[in-house]
């Protein structure tokens, strides 16, 4: 779950953070219309991504969106919009679920559901579509309903890698919570939310800071990181990250174009649900079978695949690649590729990319890329 990662124009949104990354020599670009930092001076994407794979990093997510849902029935309201079904889970756990056209089923975004209480529903949807989901909920929603857009409230700090722990519970904050579920915490008197969820693959826990105390939890974090050979990381890392995991980017691997049945995240939608966005459409495509379909691709030589690269079996265009990237961990080029389902293409299959007008060999391949360590 995050947004594509452009040039910085003027005008972006700044995290409460921005001083902080400029002073470790930060590079800056466009995320979801906000300046946010890529990599940073004196470790690059390979060693910021090596640093979360084998030690800790951490990672000021704070673009991504913030809405809080409340009222009689909120819990309710949201399960009957969004896609995966709340009623699997209980207060204190969070839910990966989608928002979804209920004309068509296409993805409108991607987001994470914290369910507070019956009445009381906060997610975190990706930075550009924020509005878009704040208003379809807000259209939707009946008397007695809130629902808060606090995008600028709250920072959001991703600390992920197998020292995790190690860096949280040295800070006093909690550590034992299990995956998918989040528990209030205080550090240094500032109350905040330690979800044991992230993007990476690894073990790891995302922030939920207020705006105003989100330095003096970022400074805390480094200062206690250090002897763990914490690393702050940049959205370049998080990418290849989150795309050796096979996770998908709304906007490309997911998108008004690409329904969860086509991105094959048919395990986010509540299928026995009485109603939710898209329901019909998704059902439909459910049975007749998408005429695309998200697969994985491996390079088998040097060529490095990106979003937008053609795929071809033979003489026959079968797909485009929707995310691409060399992957520092396994020293090639992975992808996640739109295949058409009638090309009946396999796992191990030989196909070719067409990258930058020479054709490179690629094996069909099932993600994850690399072996998650998140329980």
């Amino acid at each position: 779950m995050t947004d594509e990662i452009g040039d910085t124009p003027a005008g972006l949104r700044q995290s409460p953070l921005h001083e902080r990354h400029a002073a470790l020599g930060a590079k800056f670009a466009a995320f979801g219309g906000w300046s946010m930092p890529l990599e940073y001076a004196g470790g690059g994407v390979l060693r910021e991504h090596t640093a979360v794979r084998t030690a800790v990093g951490v990672f000021d997510v704070s673009h991504l969106g913030k809405a809080r849902i409340t009222g009689p029935g909120a819990a309710d309201f949201v399960n009957s919009c969004l896609s995966n079904d709340l009623g699997r889970i209980g207060p204190g756990r969070a839910q990966y679920t989608l928002c979804c056209d209920d004309t068509t089923g296409g993805v409108v975004d991607d987001i994470i559901a914290y369910l507070h209480a019956d009445d009381h529903v906060f997610l975190i949807p990706n930075a550009a579509n924020t509005a878009e989901v704040v208003r379809r909920l807000r259209s939707a929603a009946p008397a007695g309903i809130t629902v808060a857009d606090e995008h600028p409230a709250h920072a959001v700090l991703a600390v992920q890698g197998p020292r995790s722990a190690d860096l949280l519970a040295g800070l006093g904050l909690p550590t034992e919570h299990g995956y998918m579920s989040f528990s209030p915490a205080s550090l240094d008197g500032t109350e905040l939310l330690v979800c044991r969820t992230g993007y990476t693959g690894e073990h790891g826990y995302e922030l939920v800071v207020p705006a105003d105390r989100a330095v003096a939890v970022w400074d805390a974090l480094l200062a206690a990181g250090e002897p763990l050979e914490l690393r702050a990381c940049g959205l370049g890392a998080r990418d290849t990250l989150r795309t050796e995991m096979g996770y998908p980017l709304h906007g490309q691997d997911l998108s008004l174009d690409i329904t969860p049945v086509q991105a094959r995240a048919g395990w986010a939608v509540g299928w026995g649900k009485p109603a939710f966005w898209g329901r019909n459409a998704l059902l439909a495509e459910k049975a007749s079978g998408p005429r695309r379909t998200l697969r994985g691709l491996v390079a088998t030589g040097r060529g490095i695949p990106r979003a937008g690269m053609a795929v071809w079996a033979g003489d026959t265009e079968v797909g485009r690649v929707t995310s691409g990237t060399f992957s520092p961990t396994r020293k090639v080029g992975i992808a996640l590729a739109l295949l058409d389902t009638a090309a009946a293409l396999a796992e191990g299959d030989s196909v070719e990319v067409d990258v930058r007008g020479r054709r490179s060999e690629m094996r069909v391949a099932k993600p994850p890329f690399v072996e998650p360590s998140v329980r």
